[in-house]
């Protein structure tokens, strides 16, 4: 976090004012002002979001995860601005140009932008145009033209400037300088600033336009090519879409606003008097200034905050699909055996016990010729019968289906019905194979046969695998690599803590990359409670963590609830209960005259605590409602229980596909417009948003997640491009609408866009 949380009180201290963040977070997030108070200060004494949720309901009121960070967020920001705030009313001051008006305005800012519209006319500038005629000595000239006396002649009054060794040759010359010094003023009035802000915003329109000899090279982005959508309403993926267009040099792209009428408002402000003889002099400033400063400026300001909010929703959607995909439902500590597919080096297989061990590797053949597929069939026969594993998990890349169809028959030809084949996503594990921790675990084995093993992996328990890779290279989002990439990283980082202390870690069969996600631990204390494991054998308490080099009593205290010790010494060590609730839950235990053990696990008995005897200090409601559940059902897996999808077997390939097919799939992606789905035959296609469901769809979450199991029908066919377009709506519906998602320039499906929301705050 930033330094506000180290600050007393979570108060700044300014040079003028005692700055408190808390009330203007309750109010822009309307949350309780003593929630937020107490967030901000258990942040600030060093506790992690996790543990503030689950541990510290009473004081915050039971706000979750996603209410606790935002607050997070805001207080952060409000305490950069409060920062810069007290810089810049230092700077003005010292200028002696700090009045109590600007003064009051600059202390009531709670927006960056708005801040720095202040400043402007105060900060040092650069070498400009304005610049070089006050040093010519105009600025009187100037300041004439924007009084708008109602008498005068521009020119007399001009030719008066004229100074050959200052380079001001006649008076017209005198005039161009001053007018660029009122332009340079106009530029730097906050009001003005924000009248133009507010059009550019509200009113205008993104448009882009093809490059010229770029248009058949740049094929893919054909949408844009002639294309407008207002600012206000423009969705993330199509303005990265844009974006991405023009960094590829095939669209140049704009905003279009009303010049004519903001060039009026601004002269407005500025006090213009048509019946002044200086009038023809200020409109030719302020129109110069408004296209050579201000509306460039604004221009580029805009589209950083678009970008910036867009840039917002893709992580968002990217850390929803990451959630869905860490969450997974597990098939558990089973044996299995992984497949990494290999049509022409063949398929690399890899037999991991039900704790995940490594416990050996083969290869074989499926397509050189009927020889070899038979040998391979024989060799895959016998390495199963060796390791006799629950499942064999094969990964989805090129030549997955036909892998898939290949063990599934070889299976079949000696009557094994048990042993479940299932596809698994291969995103990734490439980037796991070549890794240093993968060159660790596996320095003798081939990358191919790290890649198996962790298909395997992937099947027993997706949240330990996955949380290996680095999650951008997962690859379930939009635009990733376009968005601002220290924020994509906080955010997934988010996720997966918040996924691995959601789930809860076995702190004895644990590895130290998942270890190293538990709240308070940290990949350093995670190699030293590994290192610990080794030397003294299986933790049989959770007070031995604290033995753990390194491991003081506030990471305990953080950690400690988030760690299972299964048939440990104390019962509640295997569940969610914290160790500082234990003397609490023996208490429980002793009133309603029962061995703590017996309470432990016992699905009716928690059900007869008197929760009410038991609330007071800081144990209230809450807490106690989560003691209960957790005794029902000690370290349960919130996880979904495992169901293989059911791919059909004679589909393997796009040619495969027809019009109006009914197909069952898995959703791999979903993004702002709809949602990916794969159904077996290499491609992912698109369920569009409008053909989610039967009725209208705002965002697609709301219907489906990664991982979700969804019936499709064929709607379309691109084999050129490889594009396949599903319907997930019933037959009636589909054909009530024509078969057909709506066009693009359809904007009513798309109406969200935080970016409406920017000049609200």
């Amino acid at each position: 976090m930033g330094s506000l949380l180290n600050v007393p009180n979570a108060k700044i201290m300014t040079q003028t004012v005692e700055f408190n963040p808390v009330p203007f977070i309750s109010k822009e997030l309307q949350l309780p002002g003593s929630s937020v108070e107490a967030v901000v200060k258990l942040l600030r004494d060093g506790n992690t979001v996790p543990f503030i949720a689950r541990y510290r309901k009473e004081a915050t009121g039971s706000l979750d995860e996603i209410q606790i960070r935002a607050v997070e967020e805001r207080a952060v920001y409000m305490e950069e601005l409060e920062k810069r705030r007290q810089t810049i009313l230092s700077s003005i001051e010292e200028q002696g140009k700090l009045t109590d008006e600007l003064k009051a305005k600059i202390l009531q800012c709670r927006v960056k932008s708005a801040l720095e519209d202040l400043y402007l006319p105060y900060k040092k500038k650069r070498r400009t145009r304005a610049t070089v005629a006050k040093e010519k000595g105009l600025e009187p000239l100037a300041l004439r033209i924007a009084a708008q006396p109602k008498d005068g002649d521009p020119v007399a009054e001009a030719a008066q400037f004229i100074d050959d060794e200052k380079g001001v040759d006649d008076a017209e010359a005198a005039l161009a300088g001053a007018r660029d010094i009122v332009a340079d003023i106009a530029a730097s009035i906050a009001d003005v600033r924000a009248v133009v802000r507010e059009a550019f915003a509200h009113d205008g329109i993104l448009v882009s336009k093809v490059v010229k000899d770029r248009r058949e090279e740049g094929k893919k982005f054909k949408d844009y090519f002639d294309y407008r959508e207002p600012v206000a309403s423009i969705p993330s993926h199509r303005f990265l879409a844009v974006r991405r267009g023009e960094r590829e040099g095939v669209l140049k792209t704009g905003v279009s606003v009303n010049g004519e009428r903001l060039i009026e408002n601004i002269l407005d402000l500025m006090g213009f008097n048509e019946n002044s003889p200086f009038c023809g002099q200020m409109r030719n400033a302020i129109e110069d200034g408004y296209k050579r400063l201000i509306s460039t400026s604004v221009e580029s300001d805009i589209r950083i905050d678009l970008k910036l909010l867009a840039d917002r929703d893709a992580v968002d959607v990217f850390a929803r699909n990451l959630r869905a995909l860490l969450l997974a439902a597990p098939l558990g500590g089973k044996p299995v055996i992984g497949v990494d597919p290999g049509l022409r080096t063949g398929c690399k297989c890899a037999a991991v016990d039900a704790t995940g061990t490594f416990c050996g590797n083969m290869t074989f053949n499926i397509v050189q010729g009927d020889r070899a597929a038979k040998t391979g069939r024989e060799e895959l026969l016998g390495f199963v019968k060796k390791n006799a594993p629950v499942a064999i998990a094969v990964g989805n890349g090129t030549g997955g289906r036909e892998t898939e169809k290949f063990v599934k028959e070889s299976l079949k030809s000696v009557g094994d019905t048990k042993t479940m084949v299932v596809q698994v996503s291969e995103a990734g594990a490439s980037v796991y194979s070549a890794s240093e921790l993968a060159g660790k675990e596996f320095p003798q084995l081939d990358l191919t046969v790290r890649g198996a093993i962790s298909i395997a992996r992937r099947l027993q328990d997706p949240l330990a695998e996955l949380v290996k890779i680095e999650p951008r290279a997962i690859g379930v989002g939009q635009y990733q690599h376009d968005v601002h990439q220290p924020l994509l990283g906080k955010k997934l980082e988010e996720v997966v803590e918040s996924c691995v202390n959601g789930v809860g870690v076995d702190l004895n069969t644990t590895s130290a990359p998942l270890l190293a996600r538990v709240a308070g631990i940290g990949p350093k204390i995670a190699q030293n409670i590994i290192e610990f494991r080794k030397d003294n054998g299986e933790f049989k308490s959770r007070r031995q963590l604290l033995k753990v080099k390194k491991l003081g009593r506030k990471a305990f205290e953080q950690a400690a609830g988030f760690l299972r010790i299964r048939f440990g010494e104390n019962p509640l060590d295997a569940s969610a209960v914290h160790p500082e609730r234990y003397e609490l839950v023996e208490k429980i235990a002793v009133d309603m005259g029962v061995e703590l053990s017996a309470l432990v696990g016992d699905e009716e008995l928690p059900d007869r605590i008197d929760i009410n005897r038991y609330v007071g200090g800081t144990a209230g409601e809450p807490t106690l409602r989560d003691i209960v559940d957790e005794l029902k059902k000690p370290g349960r897996d919130p996880r979904d229980e495992f169901e293989p999808p059911a791919f059909r077997d004679d589909i393997n390939a796009l040619e495969d596909l027809q019009q109006g097919m009914e197909l069952e799939g898995v959703v791999t992606n979903v993004t702002n417009f709809g949602a990916f789905v794969d159904v077996g035959v290499h491609r992912d296609g698109l369920v569009h948003i409008s053909q989610l469901a039967d009725r209208f769809v705002k965002d697609p979450n709301d219907i489906v997640k990664v991982g979700d199991k969804i019936k499709v029908r064929v709607m379309e066919m691109d084999l050129e491009r490889g594009r396949i377009s599903f319907t997930a709506k019933t037959d009636a519906a589909s054909k009530r609408q024509g078969g057909r998602p709506p066009e693009k320039k359809d904007k009513a499906q798309f109406s969200h866009n935080p970016f409406a929301n920017l000049l609200k705050k």
